[in-house]
C-alpha cells in the first residue's frame, strides 16, 4: 500500500483564547476560517487560515484548564514565511515584543505567543 498524505492542520492549545486570537491576526495576519464549540461548552476549537494555503492552524481552548501548558524544551515549532520587506517585518515583531529568538547568520528569527509557542519567521521565497 502506498499512502498519499497531505497537510490538513496543526494544533496549539491555549489558555485565552481571545488573547490568542487577536495575537495571530496582528502578529501574522491569520484569520479564523472556522470554529466548533463543544455542546456543553467544554472546549472550543478554532481554525486560522492564512487565505493562501490549504493548511490551518487549530486553536484549541479548554474550559477547564488553568495551568500553562508544559512546552518541554520546545524543540518543535511552526514555521511561516512573510511577504515584503523582512527586516521591516523583524522590526514590527520586535515593537510588538514577542521575538524571542534570532540567528542572524541563519537569516532567521522566532516569535513568541502568548502559551509560550514558537514561531520560526522566514522571508517569502
Amino acid at each position: 500500500m502506498v499512502i498519499k498524505s497531505k497537510f490538513d492542520h496543526y494544533n496549539f492549545n491555549v489558555l485565552d483564547l481571545e488573547r490568542s486570537l487577536a495575537f495571530y491576526e496582528k502578529a501574522l495576519g491569520l484569520k479564523e476560517k472556522r470554529r466548533k464549540v463543544a455542546a456543553d461548552g467544554s472546549f472550543i476549537l478554532v481554525y486560522l487560515t492564512d487565505e493562501q494555503t490549504g493548511f490551518l492552524l487549530e486553536l484549541t481552548w479548554l474550559r477547564d484548564r488553568v495551568e500553562p501548558y508544559d512546552l518541554g524544551e520546545c524543540e518543535y515549532h511552526l514555521c511561516m514565511r512573510v511577504p515584503g520587506d523582512y527586516d521591516e517585518v523583524r522590526r514590527y515583531h520586535k515593537e510588538m515584543g514577542c521575538v524571542c529568538f534570532e540567528n542572524e547568520e541563519m537569516g532567521l528569527y522566532f516569535i513568541e505567543d502568548p502559551d509560550g509557542y514558537w514561531i520560526e519567521i522566514l522571508p517569502e521565497q
